[in-house]
């Protein structure tokens, strides 16, 4: 009995020395009760060790088997509980567990600042994500830009064509309106040697280098001469064609855009069997392999300005009512 009550008197101690530290009643209760109720030292660690606990200041429940002692044993006791004297092991565990709150708050102080250098980082890759999306962004718009001139720049060119032909047969109209009156024609020197510079303009396909672009709009204006009046299944043609050459634009490092079966079934629906259609694309660029079961486009000889100009020539027939009127 008297052993039980010198133990109860000792936690006693220890817990009035827990407080004297400047933490609260109930926080010290429970590292002392966590800890084993060892010693002063082991307490303050379970402080430090769990001061971010939600329970921390709650008191511990526990089951207690109290007994009654005499009055002259509490009383021997009680001195020692009333008026505990400083020792030299309060005073070094009090030195420890300020070296040890001095540690913690240098840890907490290094994760802040280690978070600080990552936030740093993430904030650095972000800003360099950024700029890289905002340079394909511009890379983008500008291929879009150069496409859009160079379609435009063909329609114009159609659009000249088609005007010059219209010209033409209403010069030939007129010639033969006056054939068909009897009144006399015009003299062809005459008219040579009095415009000269209009004579040399009538006919500019004579003088004017044919370029792989020419070639192709002119396959593709010889496609639509040989299907006339078969205007959905040369639209059509058209579209796949250009699906095609955007496959390729868009992934040229991909060998299956640049491999086309010939045997296969919709391929010939749409181009195959339209004379006219397999040119193209070999102007483009596209080869027969051995065998002639495959067009194949080498990843060396992927010119993107000549399947851009290629782009551009296919959605200006697509978009120009005037594409193929002009016979040469």
């Amino acid at each position: 009995m008297a052993f039980q009550s010198r133990k109860y008197f000792d936690h006693q101690k220890l817990l009035k020395e827990v407080e004297a530290l400047g933490f609260s009643r109930a926080r010290a209760a429970r590292a002392l009760h966590c800890s084993g109720n060892a010693n002063l030292e082991d307490a303050i660690n379970w402080i430090i060790d769990h001061e971010n606990d939600a329970d921390i200041d709650e008191m511990p429940l526990i089951v207690a088997n109290i007994e009654i002692e005499s009055q002259p044993e509490i009383e021997s006791l009680q001195p020692e509980i009333e008026s505990p004297q400083p020792d030299n092991t309060t005073k070094e565990v009090e030195k420890k567990a300020q070296e040890i709150r001095d540690r913690v708050h240098q840890r907490k102080e290094e994760e802040k600042k280690g978070e600080k250098e990552l936030e740093r980082d993430r904030e650095k890759e972000r800003i360099r994500v950024g700029r890289e999306l905002l340079e394909a962004k511009r890379i983008s718009e500008e291929n879009e830009r150069k496409r859009y001139l160079a379609t435009k720049k063909a329609e114009k060119q159609e659009e000249k064509r088609a005007r010059e032909k219209v010209r033409r047969k209403i010069e030939a109209d007129k010639v033969e309106r006056r054939r068909q009156l009897g009144l006399p024609l015009e003299n062809p020197t005459t008219v040579n040697s009095s415009n000269p510079t209009v004579q040399e303009k009538k006919n500019p396909l004579l003088v004017m280098t044919i370029t792989k672009a020419e070639h192709m709009s002119e396959c593709l204006r010889s496609l639509r001469r040989n299907y006339k009046g078969e205007d959905a299944r040369v639209r059509r043609a058209f579209q796949t064609l250009l699906i095609y050459v955007g496959n390729v634009i868009k992934n040229p490092n991909e060998e299956k855009y640049r491999k086309i079966r010939l045997g296969n079934p919709l391929f010939q629906e749409r181009v195959g069997s339209l004379k006219g259609g397999t040119e193209f694309l070999e102007l483009c660029g596209f080869e027969k392999t051995e065998g002639a079961d495959f067009l194949y486009l080498p990843s060396d000889k992927v010119d993107m300005a000549q399947l851009n100009s290629a782009a551009s020539i296919i959605s200006s027939a697509l978009t120009n009512p005037f594409f193929g009127l002009l016979s040469v």
